[in-house]
């Protein structure tokens, strides 16, 4: 495939040109036009490279599509795989909850051991677009979810596992009040269940926590897995992390624990929802805040697909940020952070992933996705 007249944004720079595609790799790239006749126009379009997403609840979604309602699990699946790929992303670390809690619902552990091995046979049988992986969150105040890692762990698919703690209040939930209003989105709760979930999952945090997040580490190293901190709160929070060797920070809740773990050289994830809402739903630091200091390296489009793309070009238009310092945190920065070192970029070389973007009356709409030189969307 040889693609012109197309708005190319490598690492360092964006200009008009022209991009070879041979084998599934980039084979060249030039500024300026061809007269080649097989020469497809993208008419002025972006050309960005496909975006990587390490941590997205997006499964889930389509697994409850109304409160109460359980969808079948491989459909999700299928759906949530085209959503993804619509929506630029390439590569997919779909995040699977380790762990099981009071009302989990969808985060159980029968249904999430469940998508796991569907997800493995659709890759398996290459029915899905994007190239998917696994990424194990691990509850660490559960009963059993060293047991439930320890029957995913030799999952072929098995790249990346977060350490994380959802305990009221524990770092995101630090505020009761908070949880119980996110609890109660689809429904009341009565004074008395409240209070006695809260003594359970209190008795539980206190009684495993610690243990099993040792126990998650240390098979992590074991493993030669990357891992992950959920929702670091306190500097102590990311002393902890650093002492554990993890090297991301998923979702830092204060600009405390963004600095902290930019003294240790760990890079921080972001929801791209954050960026694009203005703020956190749940109260917590602004992503856009932390990219006007440089506090933020990756974006995590976590539960709205769409939103990696919308938020590239909000940290350009509300951040400062050059288009290809954006761009990078959606693609080469999460491929490199995830040791996939064959993607990420416009460069000659690498995997031919792909999107084209066009750009409407300030609106970005995504055209066409490419994985490996083949279009999937």
């Amino acid at each position: 495939m040889l693609i012109k007249n197309a708005r190319i944004v490598t690492r360092d720079e964006e200009f008009m040109g022209t991009v070879r595609v041979a084998d599934g790799h980039i084979a060249e790239i030039a500024p300026g036009n061809t007269a080649a006749r097989e020469a497809v126009d993208w008419e002025g379009d972006y050309l960005l490279p496909g975006f990587v997403e390490l941590h997205t609840d997006n499964i889930e979604k389509h697994l409850t599509p109304r409160p109460g309602v359980l969808w079948n699990h491989e459909a999700a699946i299928i759906i949530h795989d085209a959503q993804v790929a619509c929506a630029g992303i390439t590569t997919v670390f779909d995040a699977l909850g380790v762990g099981s809690r009071p009302e989990e619902g969808v985060r159980g552990r029968e249904l999430q051991v469940q998508c796991a091995k569907s997800i493995g046979k659709f890759v398996e049988r290459d029915l899905l677009r994007a190239e998917h992986f696994l990424h194990l969150r691990c509850e660490v105040g559960t009963t059993d979810v060293v047991e439930v890692f320890d029957s995913l762990s030799s999952h072929p698919l098995f790249r990346l596992a977060s350490v994380m703690d959802h305990t009221p209040g524990q770092r995101q939930w630090r505020d009761h009040e908070k949880w119980r209003k996110y609890q109660e989105r689809h429904g009341k709760w009565s004074d008395e269940h409240t209070n006695n979930i809260l003594a359970e999952l209190a008795e539980q945090q206190a009684r495993y926590a610690a243990k099993h997040r040792a126990d998650i580490v240390e098979r992590c190293k074991g493993l030669n897995i990357s891992l992950a901190s959920h929702d670091d709160t306190l500097v102590e929070h990311v002393e902890e992390a650093a002492r554990d060797g993890i090297a991301l920070a998923e979702f830092p809740t204060t600009f405390d624990a963004a600095r902290a773990a930019r003294e240790h050289g760990i890079a921080t994830i972001m929801g791209a929802p954050n960026v694009v809402r203005g703020g956190s739903h749940s109260g917590n630091v602004s992503a856009l805040d932390l990219a006007r200091e440089g506090l933020l390296d990756i974006l995590s489009s976590d539960y709205v697909p769409s939103s990696l793309l919308i938020a590239v070009f909000d940290l350009v238009s509300k951040a400062g940020w050059s288009l290809p310092r954006a761009v990078a945190t959606v693609s080469w920065t999460p491929a490199h952070a995830a040791g996939l070192t064959d993607r990420g970029a416009i460069a000659t070389g690498l995997r031919a992933d792909l999107v084209r973007v066009a750009s409407v009356d300030g609106v970005q709409v995504p055209r066409e996705t490419y994985r490996a030189g083949r279009r999937v969307a």
